[in-house]
């Protein structure tokens, strides 16, 4: 078994609902691709991630259930991100507007904003976004 002391976090959303449902979904092995803002990136002074890095997923509760490794990643526009991108993100989503639309309200919504520190934030289709590519690497407790 993996020791997650030296791994950094993989978190995905906010804690609450959405986390729970997005880890569920790397879990059961239908989520293999994640989407971020640039600029969370940088206002939180993450680095970018890169292939081969592993992290720690964690769940709403803080605690590490599985650990991830990125398997690939892209920096493009909203614009450019695909079909093939949006499925890999498991779920559901049947089209790249259906994925858009949801990633936009999340965006747009008061808990990224105050993360990116900016009350106006939006998005359009030059906004620099994070695609990245992972598996699971070993399950944890």
């Amino acid at each position: 078994m993996t020791t997650c002391d030296d791994l950094p976090p993989y978190l995905l959303g906010f804690p609450g609902p959405l986390r729970d449902r997005l880890v569920a979904a790397v879990l059961s092995g239908a989520k293999t691709a994640a989407t971020g803002l640039l600029a969370a990136y940088v206002a939180e002074g993450e680095p970018l991630p890169v292939a081969g890095r592993r992290t720690a997923l964690l769940d709403s509760a803080e605690c590490p259930v599985a650990v991830l490794e990125v398997t690939g990643v892209r920096v493009l526009r909203l614009g450019e991100v695909d079909l093939g991108h949006a499925l890999a993100e498991g779920e559901g989503y049947a089209s790249v507007a259906e994925w858009r639309s949801s990633h936009e309200r999340f965006w747009r919504g008061a808990e990224q904003r105050e993360q990116l520190g900016d009350p106006g934030f939006t998005v359009d289709d030059d906004t620099p976004v994070v695609a990245e590519r992972f598996r699971i690497v070993e399950r944890l407790g």
